[in-house]
């Protein structure tokens, strides 16, 4: 009886040392995921002020006293717009033999030379 209640005690101690180690290992599991939880606010918060001051940045009327600052422009006359009339003639069509300048260059090698099979397609005859 007493090895009865020697193996009982005993058995009792291991299961209050692997509850033990269970209840340690789950709060230091929490601390982690609360950790996490703080590192992923800040860096959203982080995220959220770069894109305000990315905001900041792109407003057209800063975009604009920079320009102006810095670049000199002049302002658009209303004489440098024109009209289709102003524009170049369009150049002449080259004609259908030469409006593929690869298989030119390709006939000007091997003139009158059968292409070479691939392999991948059979050759029509």
């Amino acid at each position: 009886m007493r090895f009865i209640h020697l193996m009982v005690i005993g058995a009792l101690i291991v299961a209050a040392a692997v509850v033990y180690k269970i209840k340690f290992d789950s709060t230091l599991q929490a601390e982690q995921v609360g950790k996490l939880r703080s590192e992923l606010r800040k860096e959203r918060e982080a995220i959220a002020v770069l894109r305000a001051e990315w905001a900041k940045l792109q407003t057209p009327a800063r975009l604009e006293e920079l320009a102006r600052r810095h670049l000199h422009l002049q302002p658009m006359a209303a004489t440098q717009n024109g009209d289709f009339a102003q524009l170049p003639e369009r150049p002449p069509q080259l004609p259908p033999a030469q409006t593929d300048p690869v298989g030119a260059m390709i006939e000007e090698v091997v003139p009158g030379a059968e292409p070479a099979a691939t392999g991948s397609i059979a050759p029509q005859r």
